[in-house]
């Protein structure tokens, strides 16, 4: 009998992506030798198939089978786990499918320390993690700030931990167990914020050392394959707290749009993302060319060509100018941009405009100027 249908799907998808880091490595799998283990003649070892032997760090996984661990020095992977279902059957099917392909697979619990007994739980879980067989796992407590409001700040040092450990351990990529759920809250969270196309392509597959190998499944499926395997999870109780947004949409938008416009409404907000991130990636590659294009010697931009551009590519153009000069992008909204355009479709000789983080943008004979203020 194969693995539960969830199990099986989980597992493809992550191989897949597996598959691609290891050949962006240039990894290849070398079955490491097998030490026979003592025993009486003719006896099997116990709970093991004939002929088999767990060597090193190889625990018998929750499907059964044992597993031989990717030879040391092997490229690392890391698996961001939470301890919920999401991320648990991400980094059990991780700890399955790595070794076939001569990847090693470890973990990262981040502690964010805004509930009593955090520190408590990222330990269990890490442990929880090690009897499975990935190898390193860290729990790593981190400072929450402020900035943005609370979601925002817990995700920017959750990130931060992420990237300083994969730096330290040496990881070709970070998994993260973000589902076709989370897709979907994100395109809808897009919409209410009157974002542009780039923040209703929800997030992307990959992105620098970030790779989300589960978004074309629904949460749903995680569930099933936790339960079907018998691997605990821990459901984190601020994912069903209406103070916080994405709460709020999970918990009572979403199942009011299915009620009212049937069911489906997960996936099609899904594929909108998809069909909006082809969208967005068409037109970034379109404005990259154009700023070269239009990029005076002094590194300012021509006005009047840039007049001449859609007003989709025209934005992207200056979105990158203010980045390159200081501003935080996640702090640039459609209202700074919408003024900057000004400068160029409704130019009547207004003075600076002062965007975030001290960058000044100026029209002045016939170019855009982007600069830090005081420089």
């Amino acid at each position: 009998m194969g693995p539960h249908p969830a199990v099986a799907a989980i597992r493809l998808a992550v191989r897949r992506t597996l598959t691609d880091l290891a050949a962006e490595a240039g990894t290849t799998f070398t079955a490491p030798v097998r030490e026979p283990r003592e025993r009486p003649s003719g006896a099997p070892l116990v709970g093991a198939s004939v002929g088999t032997t767990l060597i090193g760090n190889a625990h018998r996984h929750p499907s059964g089978l044992p597993r031989t661990p990717a030879a040391p020095g092997s490229p690392l992977v890391l698996v961001a786990v939470s301890g919920g279902a999401d991320s648990m059957a991400l980094a059990i099917a991780a700890a399955f499918e790595a070794p076939k392909i001569g990847l090693r697979v470890g973990a990262v619990t981040v502690d964010h320390g805004l509930q009593a007994g955090s520190a408590d739980r990222a330990a269990q879980v890490a442990e929880r993690l090690r009897t499975l067989g990935l190898d390193p796992v860290e729990a790593v407590p981190v400072q929450v700030g402020r900035a943005g409001g609370p979601e925002a700040a817990a995700r920017d040092a959750r990130y931060a931990a992420l990237d300083e450990a994969a730096e330290r351990l040496g990881a070709v990529a970070v998994l993260l167990g973000h589902t076709r759920d989370d897709q979907a809250e994100t395109v809808l969270l897009g919409l209410a914020r009157g974002s542009g196309s780039r923040s209703l392509a929800g997030m992307p597959a990959q992105k620098g050392r970030y790779r989300r190998p589960l978004l074309e499944l629904d949460r749903a499926a995680t569930r099933q394959a936790c339960s079907a395997q018998a691997i605990p999870v821990w459901d984190d109780p601020h994912n069903c707290d209406p103070a916080y947004t994405r709460s709020r949409v999970r918990h009572e938008v979403l199942p009011v749009l299915e009620k009212h416009l049937g069911g489906g409404v997960v996936e099609a907000l899904a594929r909108t993302a998809r069909l909006f991130r082809d969208d967005a990636d068409a037109l970034d590659q379109w404005a990259a060319l154009a700023e070269r294009d239009l990029r005076t010697g002094e590194g300012t931009l021509d006005a009047a060509k840039l007049a001449e551009l859609p007003p989709a590519v025209r934005r992207r153009v200056l979105r990158r100018a203010a980045l390159r000069a200081g501003c935080p992008a996640g702090d640039l909204f459609a209202r700074h941009l919408e003024t900057i355009d000004l400068l160029v479709t409704g130019w009547r000789g207004q003075g600076p405009l002062h965007l975030p983080g001290g960058v000044e943008a100026t029209r002045r004979c016939g170019t855009l100027v982007f600069r830090r203020q005081g420089d």
